[in-house]
């Protein structure tokens, strides 16, 4: 398996700046602005033969290394940038991390060479909004793109609590006890309902299909939790629920 995004149809409908019109001249959607993050060109070079491909994907700029990243962004607003981890300057974990914080729409897809890598972890924990493995195939990578620029994006359940779990299990108190985060008390009954059916990875048919609700009641009461939490996606949101100690580690053997 070398992608791990799927559609869950929950986010916002518009990406960074560049898409916040909607369309284009004529009403024909607008291309989803790429920056492109790594320090092998070659692989740079293979990542926008791929993209300039696709006529809804339009790569706006490239960089070398986290800082050249960092400043790309506040210049370009890129709807998704393709960051690379381990680079000179500034990693891409720490990239990420400043991306994110500035309050800016681009979302983050961290590039790993392993599916259980710390790096990846550690880019979701920054804001990042997916991971994809680098031999992902062309056109998962292209999917990957359209689904986290719509904010749709989520990492495949089953990958997302094997990897959590992993580093959340190896950093949890040997005490047992955990630390509520404050926000929580501003969840209804039904928004934590629904904040533990997005971290065990349930889509929003399937959140809907549990709580006897239809889908469009499913995705208000996603929005109140990213909204009341201040998360940016669900990927944030699993994270988040495990971190928290709201979802706790399954079996060490997962």
């Amino acid at each position: 398996m070398s992608g791990y995004v799927k559609d869950d149809g929950d986010g916002p409908a518009v990406g960074a700046a560049g898409r916040a019109a909607g369309t284009a001249v004529g009403g024909t959607a607008a291309p989803v602005s790429v920056l492109l993050v790594d320090d092998q060109p070659l692989l740079r070079m293979g990542y926008r033969l791929i993209l300039e491909g696709e006529a809804s994907i339009s790569v706006v700029g490239e960089a070398c290394d986290g800082a050249q990243a960092v400043a790309q962004v506040a210049a370009l607003r890129p709807d998704v940038v393709l960051m690379d981890v381990r680079m000179p300057v500034l990693d891409g974990i720490e990239a990420t991390r400043k991306i994110t914080a500035d309050g800016a729409c681009t979302r983050v897809i961290i590039l790993t060479t392993f599916d259980l890598d710390e790096y990846a972890f550690a880019g979701l924990r920054a804001g990042a909004s997916a991971f994809l493995l680098k031999d992902v195939a062309p056109a998962e990578l292209v999917r990957a793109i359209q689904l986290v620029a719509s904010g749709d994006a989520v990492v495949a359940p089953r990958v997302t609590q094997r990897l959590i779990e992993n580093f959340v299990r190896s950093r949890a108190p040997r005490n047992g006890q955990e630390s509520r985060d404050p926000l929580l008390a501003e969840l209804t009954r039904r928004e934590t309902e629904v904040l533990e059916a997005i971290a065990e990875g349930l889509s929003n048919s399937e959140i809907a299909h549990k709580f006897f609700l239809s889908e469009a009641t499913v995705k208000t009461h996603v929005r109140r939790v990213l909204t009341k939490l201040h998360l940016r996606d669900r990927v944030q949101v699993v994270v988040y629920a495990y971190e928290t100690g709201l979802v706790v580690p399954s079996n060490p053997d997962y």
